[in-house]
């Protein structure tokens, strides 16, 4: 069991029977004699990624729910369904492209992702910060194009995504893209 004094970030809880996650918290003291301590806290679902504010009392306690996070490897996409494997169990499991959302354009064979198992069911997986992409197509730039302020432009990478790349890539070049925000970071040499 949880008490709110073990609250930290990334502390697990079940509340009303849904597993969350502790993103943030603050603790209110009494102004008043005989008033409670509270604590305010932001907390994510883990099965839907809604994030909740939920203010909770000194003392109230929480079971823990039954999640692990364990290495995952993207195999292959075949009839909508992205296959994955458990690098413990060895076990292959699938998603959707619904269920995977934006992740599905970094999805390059052979990455290593995070899944969330919960009560022995995997829920959700979660791709690396960064990833290394081949860019396969890129708008051409015009003479000019830095003068008007533009100082990106659209490419098109192997595995599916748009970003927005500096003028001087060329296809056929490597890039290293944060899959947080979509958006390129450096070329790979």
């Amino acid at each position: 069991m949880i008490s709110t004094s073990d609250f930290k970030r990334g502390a697990q809880i079940l509340v009303d029977g849904q597993p969350f996650t502790v993103l943030e918290y603050s603790v209110q003291s009494p102004s008043a004699r005989g008033a409670a301590t509270l604590y305010r806290t932001k907390i994510r679902h883990i099965l839907t990624s809604q994030v909740l504010e939920k203010t909770f009392k000194a003392g109230d306690k929480f079971d823990e729910p039954d999640v692990e996070q364990r290495d995952a490897q993207y195999l292959y996409e075949g009839g909508g369904e992205y296959n994955f494997l458990d690098q413990e169990s060895y076990e292959q499991f699938a998603f959707s492209a619904e269920a995977l959302g934006d992740a599905v354009g970094f999805l390059a064979e052979n990455t290593i992702v995070k899944s969330t198992i919960y009560n022995g069911a995997v829920v959700s997986i979660e791709l690396p910060q960064f990833v290394e992409v081949e860019v396969v197509e890129v708008e051409s730039a015009a003479r000019g194009d830095t003068a008007a302020g533009k100082v990106m432009k659209e490419a098109k990478v192997a595995t599916g995504a748009t970003v927005r790349v500096p003028l001087y890539l060329d296809s056929g070049e490597r890039i290293l893209v944060d899959t947080t925000t979509g958006e390129f970071v450096k070329r790979v040499r």
